[in-house]
């Protein structure tokens, strides 16, 4: 079994290394310190793509991308992470800029 991080530790992470990129990034809802799930939002040129937290088919650590394979509009982008917060008020939401809908963190997407 591999350690868990922190769920704020990983949103101080992702959020330095978009800074390191030259790319803004926000925290849009704060979950649960520790044990939180994450959402992603990338902004990017053509709307917004949403990544949410998964596992691959040996149970390592993975990105879905949530919102299907293409970009999405604002609203929709907003309905997806409102479903998921109803279903998991623990979670995360952290925004990115990312023109080329590329995470400034390590994401390996399923």
């Amino acid at each position: 079994m591999d350690a868990k991080v922190k769920a704020h530790i990983w949103v101080a992470m992702a959020i330095r290394m978009s800074d390191m990129a030259g790319r803004p990034a926000a925290v849009l809802r704060r979950g649960d310190p520790d044990s939180g799930g994450l959402l992603c939002v990338l902004n990017g040129r053509d709307g917004q793509v949403v990544l949410a937290q998964a596992r691959d088919g040996e149970s390592r650590p993975a990105w879905v991308r949530g919102t299907g394979p293409a970009p999405v509009t604002p609203d929709v982008a907003d309905a997806y992470v409102e479903r998921q917060v109803k279903r998991d008020p623990d979670l995360w939401v952290i925004e990115f800029e990312a023109p080329d809908y590329l995470p400034p963190f390590e994401a390996r997407t399923i």
